[in-house]
């Protein structure tokens, strides 16, 4: 059942768009390439890290470069943690990955790793909102 649905300058419905991307970055289905469902994985952490954007009145470009993403957030005055930053590597799965011949296969390791990646950045926002730091 799909979630309840938000105004789209509501943080809530970037949120459930990004536990959409994430729920399907998770769910490996054959014939589908890693690198679309670590495309997934970046949508998720992009459209959450907007959310929070939006939470705090920050206007934001619609590009897919989270540490660009996450300086703003910085600006807006919020303590940036390590794992935020190092989440910004998703950023090539938002362009170069999906395309052939532009970066190597996207391996397991990969995979996996930008899954956690996006699994983190969700929940930190999650946390600043549920917590309205």
């Amino acid at each position: 059942m799909p979630p309840e649905r938000f105004a789209p300058d509501d943080p809530r419905e970037w949120l459930n768009r990004a536990r959409s991307n994430l729920a399907r970055a998770q769910t490996k289905i054959p014939g589908v390439y890693l690198e679309d469902l670590c495309f997934d994985a970046q949508q998720a952490a992009e459209k959450a890290i907007k959310a929070l954007l939006i939470e705090r009145g920050v206007t934001f470009p619609y590009v897919h470069d989270l540490s660009r993403l996450v300086t703003l957030l910085e600006q807006a005055g919020e303590e940036i943690p390590e794992s935020m930053w190092r989440a910004a590597a998703l950023t090539r799965f938002a362009v170069v990955t999906r395309y052939p011949g532009l970066a190597e296969p996207v391996t397991d390791a990969h995979y996996h790793e930008a899954v956690v990646l996006a699994k983190a950045v969700l929940e930190w926002v999650e946390a600043r909102l549920r917590d309205g730091v």
